[in-house]
């Protein structure tokens, strides 16, 4: 599994980022495609975000960014992990974010 290095320093840069990858992973129309987030606390602190989008014969391909480690693993309908990516620059955890926000494709 390769590994690569990213700079998304934004959250918007994150989320899109997330879903092209869910996404061509399992040849799905990001416009097409249902992504839903839910923040991931730790010690009641938020550490990072879970990303699941949902394709047809209930395919869920997720992601999860661990904001204090800085990388997001990518996690096909089976549980395996299919990649990582290391942040050279990342968004920051914001401590009011919902804890799950369905987002629909941009």
């Amino acid at each position: 599994m390769e590994q690569s290095v990213v700079a998304l320093p934004r959250m918007d840069a994150l989320t899109r980022f997330v879903r092209d990858m869910l996404c061509s992973h399992d040849r799905l129309d990001p416009a097409q495609t249902p992504m839903y987030q839910a923040a991931l606390r730790r010690r009641g602190r938020p550490c990072g975000l879970l990303f699941h989008v949902e394709g047809p014969r209930l395919l869920k391909t997720s992601a999860v960014w661990a904001g204090d480690e800085h990388r997001i693993l990518f996690y096909d309908s089976t549980g395996v992990r299919f990649g990582e990516v290391r942040l050279s620059e990342g968004p920051e955890l914001v401590e009011d974010e919902p804890d799950v926000i369905p987002l629909r494709a941009v």
